[in-house]
């Protein structure tokens, strides 16, 4: 059951996620990813950016943890549609393929897109937790701990109430 593989976890910062994420991690994995898009411009053109959904994996460095994936979310700009739900969606579902292709049995999500991408945050929880549930129904012995890490108080809610 999804209760027994997933929890929340609250940062206490008071900057964004992904802004612990490569505060705590050292200047190396900033190197990294700049290093990483450099192959990637040379290959696609200068002008590549990462597309939506398409997760990128680097070291942890100075986090205790192996890996980082890194993932662009979908960005809200007007209504939320099917497309950007279905988006979001990708997201959690491409970076448990990844997980599941490097071997990677464990991993934490943050809230994807919400925030300054401005998906509204009840619905990505619900769409993290239900594609998530789904992937590991399909991949029931991948991943021993899934971990949705919350930055406010509001999310840790949201997915307290669809988690249990």
């Amino acid at each position: 059951m999804m209760q027994s593989k997933a929890y929340t976890q609250k940062c206490h910062s008071q900057t964004s996620v992904e802004n612990c994420i490569h505060t705590y991690a050292g200047i190396q994995l900033r190197e990294e990813c700049y290093r990483q898009m450099n192959i990637l411009r040379a290959r696609y053109g200068p002008e590549y950016e990462q597309p939506v959904a398409v997760p990128m994996l680097t070291p942890g460095y100075n986090l205790p943890a192996k890996n980082i994936i890194h993932i662009v979310g979908p960005i809200v700009s007007g209504r939320l549609t099917k497309e950007l739900e279905e988006d979001l969606g990708d997201c959690y579902r491409n970076t448990l393929d990844l997980c599941e292709e490097n071997y990677i049995r464990s991993v934490a999500f943050c809230c994807i897109s919400t925030g300054v991408f401005h998906f509204p945050n009840k619905r990505a929880a619900e769409i993290a937790v239900q594609t998530v549930t789904e992937w590991l129904s399909v991949h029931p012995e991948t991943m021993d701990r899934i971990i949705f890490n919350v930055f406010k108080d509001e999310d840790k809610t949201y997915y307290e109430q669809e988690l249990y």
